[in-house]
């Protein structure tokens, strides 16, 4: 939790940013496993209603009359019953002083904010919600579907929310880098115990320990896997086998829930194979290219295809590719190595306020997404980068069966592409390589102080010696 002062300021820039009537925003509230009373999952606050109120407790809203310039956190106190179970805890009054909120209301009276609303007439501006409990709530205070609420929710607010929580104040940004640091242990502590025999199950167990225990929690569901190909590919109980790739996409949350990110990709005995290498150092070279062409004012997706064309001419070399690379891409040929995008912003949320619709987050009026090609539709960020933004670094070159088959039978992208060859990988898997940059005011750079290995003869010296 940051300072009341840090709140205050958020939200009057807030209001000025979106001008007039009643923002509603809602706290996330606890989500059980698989009965009532078993909270498995952590509870996890809403990021906006962080980034405004900054409290971490659930069945809260925070409402903003602009107009009358009056703040209120909104909901119950803790009964008797759940202090005798999780303990004593502050008063909602306390909370909301805490952040500088001086008005506080017991959660029923939310109905009348809306009925009085809408009587005269005023605006009351919210965000989609993306829980269900949250969406039933405002189907209650509203009479709006579920299934109308993402286009009725308010755009002015989404402008402002996201203008403001792309920018990454010092404060933001030194919170990023403790989750870097915790990062580091994640990814290190995997490759120390990657080894043939071992499962990927306790790999990603020990991995996701490291974070709970010097943050909240994972910043999304770890990625340990031997097929790499395969994008999310969670932990199983396989054991790791001698001559295969391990991935490793991890990252952690903070206790002020500020995310890190990072992917690595090594082998499980230590030493990378001939053919390994060559896969790996193209995309160890594209992962570094990106380092160099992202820079206020250039577009992401800009650094997307200066990626995807360095890539393009590294497979020609090797015999995978083939033809006039601009072409290549055009057609979207690359794809087939790369079906992801460069990366994605990131923040209080790993794909950073992704909840509002990535089209509002990583694309604006001048740069729009690309929706009718294979793997570019998959791209998060393409907009202007600005100093402050922090963005993932995440190119890969991936050999999927299924893929390499279905494109194969139609001939898409015959001319660009040689499939002979390319099914001379089929057994190979997938190679990732990811960092998160940190937009500065003549460049870029990488955060963290300790840089998870990456370069092949730091991989195995790491491997070898630990």
């Amino acid at each position: 939790m940051f300072s009341k002062e840090t709140y205050i300021q958020r939200r009057n820039e807030l209001k000025r940013l979106v001008g007039s009537g009643i923002i509603v925003l809602f706290g996330n509230n606890e989500s059980p496993c698989n009965y009532p009373s078993n909270g498995y999952y952590p509870f996890r606050q809403d990021s906006t209603f962080l980034y405004f109120f900054g409290i971490q407790r659930d069945g809260l809203a925070g409402v903003i009359d602009i107009d009358a310039d009056r703040e209120t956190l909104v909901g119950d106190d803790i009964d008797i019953e759940d202090i005798v179970w999780y303990g004593s805890v502050d008063s909602v009054r306390d909370l909301a002083a805490s952040v500088g909120v001086e008005h506080t209301a017991p959660m029923r009276l939310l109905q009348a904010v809306f009925d009085e609303a809408r009587a005269k007439g005023r605006t009351v501006h919210y965000l989609n919600p993306y829980r269900y409990d949250n969406k039933l709530q405002l189907f209650d205070l509203t009479g709006i579907h579920p299934s109308r609420q993402k286009a009725s929710a308010s755009m002015a607010l989404i402008k402002a929310v996201v203008k403001m929580r792309s920018t990454k104040t010092q404060e933001e940004i030194e919170e990023l880098e403790r989750a870097a640091a915790i990062g580091y242990k994640m990814h290190t502590t995997a490759m120390r115990l990657t080894k043939p025999g071992v499962t990927e199950k306790y790999i990603g167990g020990q991995v996701d320990g490291i974070a709970h225990s010097y943050g909240a929690q994972v910043s999304f569901a770890t990625i340990f896997s031997q097929h790499g190909e395969i994008m999310h590919g969670n932990p199983s109980m396989a054991k790791l086998e001698d001559g295969r790739l391990a991935l490793c996409d991890a990252g952690a949350e903070t206790i002020n829930n500020y995310c890190s990110d990072n992917t690595r990709t090594y082998p499980v005995n230590g030493r990378y194979s001939q053919r390994q290498l060559e896969i790996y150092s193209i995309v160890e070279a594209c992962h570094d290219h990106a380092l160099q062409v992202a820079r206020p004012g250039v577009k992401y997706m800009d650094v997307h295809f200066a990626v995807c064309r360095l890539m393009f001419d590294r497979l020609k070399e090797l015999g995978l590719a083939k033809g006039d690379t601009d072409e290549a891409l055009r057609a979207g040929a690359h794809a087939m190595f790369l079906p992801h995008g460069l990366g994605h912003m990131m923040g209080m949320d790993v794909h950073d306020m992704e909840g509002l619709d990535q089209v509002n987050v990583g694309f604006d009026e001048e740069t729009r997404p690309i929706l009718d090609q294979f793997g570019t539709n998959a791209l998060r960020m393409g907009r202007r980068l600005e100093e402050g933004f922090v963005v993932t670094d995440e190119p890969g070159i991936y050999f999927i069966p299924a893929l390499i088959d279905d494109w194969k039978a139609s001939g898409h992208c015959a001319e660009f592409l040689n499939f002979d060859k390319i099914e001379t990988y089929k057994d190979f898997g997938g190679i990732r390589i990811e960092d998160d940059l940190l937009i500065t005011a003549d460049g870029c750079r990488f955060l963290g102080k300790d840089r998870i290995p990456y370069h092949p003869q730091d991989v195995e010296a790491f491997m070898a010696n630990n």
